[in-house]
């Protein structure tokens, strides 16, 4: 693991000023910019090499096997009600938790919202994490999602000037956020839409190629470190267009070496790979859904609860995320992030099960509500038997890691 050295506030202020760009930072963003820890060794090996070059070892990968990254997805947002905004106080305490608590190394900050982006990604570099920045925004227009792209990525480059480890990503599965892809005015109804096998995926992937070549362009333009995208493990990709390859890996198998030999067919392309998410939720049952684990919420009943008579296992949750962390540590990977930190709009209610939205959640921790009833109520998240599996194997990773990373 890379050590750290903290640059000072001046240094840091005095280089986005002298590059002309201190006026076009959100606030929030530069006066935690300004803190950044920077100086994470050589800076020169995350300049980005030229996309398609297939030089997997000159852009990140570790030349000798095993995971070089452990991280976690931290979703950024506005918050469905008023008790779960996003908070600048809470997102520093938590950034400090996955460093401290979770022993992660690199933290994915997602979402929308150019200030919330930011002020993580800038909070998580100065905590001397790595930085792995992906904006989200979806259901807008394409021209605002390549807006929010590249003042996101123009950021980024500026951390990365200065010092910090980042890597962007242009986004996650295009076909889900972005209108126009798959027949569908939301996500939910585009995921429906693919289900019932509606959808014409020749067209489907005609504009998928079209928007993602668009992305890639503009994260270009705006970012010269590695560039990235998250995909869908089945979907078709130009990776030429990426310095290293993105997967959100939900696969359901028994046995630690499938999980290996399906990785390992993404491996065979020659560029690095990292695993933009992985996890399941913590319920009997819950891995074998493949990724569809949060489906089994009935959103018409008001309030919200869980369909049939599903068993909470935190146990299960924590086994199968330990077993996935020791197949991606047993194969060359970039990075994994297990997806994710906390989810404070799914609450934990032990004392009523059918609405334990938590049981449908992926988040590693459980949010406790003071007032579950009441929507501006205040928080506080716990840890989840995930959370312990894996820090333990993060901690060990991080301990038994020799020479730069």
């Amino acid at each position: 693991m890379q050590t750290t050295k903290g640059m000072k506030r001046a240094q840091f202020l005095t280089g986005l000023v002298s590059a002309g760009l201190a006026g076009t930072v959100p606030p929030a963003a530069a006066r935690a910019a300004a803190r950044v820890e920077a100086a994470h060794g050589d800076t020169g090996r995350d300049r980005a090499v030229p996309a398609g070059s297939g030089r997997g070892a000159a852009v990140g990968g570790t030349g000798r096997g095993g995971l070089r990254h452990h991280g976690v997805v931290y979703t950024v947002g506005e918050g469905e009600t008023p008790g779960t905004a996003f908070s600048t106080a809470r997102m520093r305490k938590d950034v400090r938790a996955i460093r401290d608590e979770l022993h992660a190394d690199t933290v994915d900050v997602t979402g929308d919202g150019v200030e919330r982006l930011t002020a993580t990604a800038a909070e998580a570099a100065e905590q001397g994490l790595r930085v792995w920045l992906q904006p989200t925004l979806g259901d807008v227009p394409e021209r605002d999602i390549l807006d929010h792209l590249a003042e996101t990525g123009r950021f980024a480059e500026r951390l990365r000037r200065h010092g910090a480890a980042v890597d962007l990503s242009v986004g996650c599965e295009f076909w889900l956020f972005v209108p126009g892809i798959v027949p569908g005015e939301t996500a939910l109804e585009r995921i429906r839409n693919l289900l019932d096998g509606t959808v014409d995926h020749d067209a489907m992937q005609r504009r998928l190629d079209r928007f993602t070549a668009k992305a890639a362009a503009v994260g270009r333009s705006v970012f010269h470190g590695r560039l990235s995208y998250a995909a869908a493990q089945d979907d078709r990709v130009d990776w030429t267009l990426f310095d290293i390859m993105g997967i959100d890996y939900y696969a359901y198998f028994p046995r630690t070496a499938d999980h290996v030999k399906e990785l390992s067919r993404y491996l065979r392309a020659g560029k690095p790979l990292a695993v933009t998410e992985f996890g399941t939720c913590a319920y009997v049952g819950a891995p074998q859904t493949a990724g569809m684990g949060w489906d089994v919420i009935d959103h018409d009943k008001k309030p919200e609860e869980i369909k049939g008579d599903l068993v909470r296992s935190e146990r299960t949750q924590a086994a199968f995320l330990a077993q996935l962390i020791d197949a991606f540590s047993s194969v060359d990977l970039y990075a994994a992030m297990a997806f994710e930190f906390v989810t404070a709009d799914a609450p934990h209610r032990p004392d009523d099960p059918r609405h334990d939205l938590d049981m449908a959640s992926y988040s590693l921790t459980k949010t406790i509500k003071d007032r579950p009833d009441d929507p501006g109520s205040g928080w506080h998240w716990e840890p989840k038997e995930a959370f312990h599996a894996v820090a333990r194997r993060y901690q060990a990773a991080r301990t038994g890691h020799r020479g730069p990373c």
